[in-house]
């Protein structure tokens, strides 16, 4: 009777210490897809994320990037700062059907930028961490839309996976594509 009333007692600790460390989720987003996506993160102990997400009071939101500006149109996700410096990261809209793990995983990326401008290691850091939640979050088995983020998720996970201590394939990447050679070059982070 003993033992059973301490295995209870230590089972209602556990239980209450997880929730106690668990994220806030609402915080970060209105929006129940997004809500998803960060407590996928959450369930598997992307306390870095978060903490990114926490130090710079970033918002996420689904936004129409071309109202930006229109070559903004096929990008993925930017993160922003508003005309109150409020930081936001903006996840386009027509990645709203996505699913929660590739979600999970742009969220993960651009929680990496923190910088005014961003730079060739926070654009490798960044995509690189985007990279290693997909390697985690990608269910075994589960049939992924063939859109352009699935695809890039995969690309990018085989290149984490492929690359060594002296070859880091997504920083090769970075530093030979014309894009992000025109995007580090330009201004600071976008603006609402």
């Amino acid at each position: 009777m003993f033992v059973r009333l301490i295995s209870a007692l230590i089972c209602v600790v556990v239980f209450c210490a997880n929730l106690a460390f668990a994220w806030n989720v609402r915080s970060f987003s209105q929006d129940e897809d997004i809500r998803s996506a960060l407590k996928l993160l959450d369930s598997i102990g992307a306390d870095e994320v978060f903490e990114n997400l926490q130090e710079n009071s970033v918002k996420i939101i689904f936004y129409d990037l071309s109202l930006i500006q229109y070559s903004y149109c096929n990008h993925y996700a930017i993160n922003s700062i508003d005309n109150w410096g409020d930081r936001y990261i903006l996840i386009n809209s027509k990645f709203r059907n996505a699913t929660r793990e590739e979600l999970a995983c742009l969220i993960a990326h651009e929680s990496f930028h923190k910088a005014k401008r961003a730079t060739m290691a926070e654009e490798t850091l960044a995509t690189q961490k985007e990279a290693y939640y997909w390697s985690i979050l990608k269910v075994p088995g589960k049939r992924y839309s063939q859109t352009s983020l699935a695809n890039r998720l995969d690309r990018l996970a085989s290149l984490y996976s492929e690359s060594t201590a002296n070859n880091n394939l997504i920083e090769r990447r970075i530093q030979n594509s014309k894009f992000y050679q025109s995007q580090l070059a330009s201004s600071p982070s976008k603006r609402l």
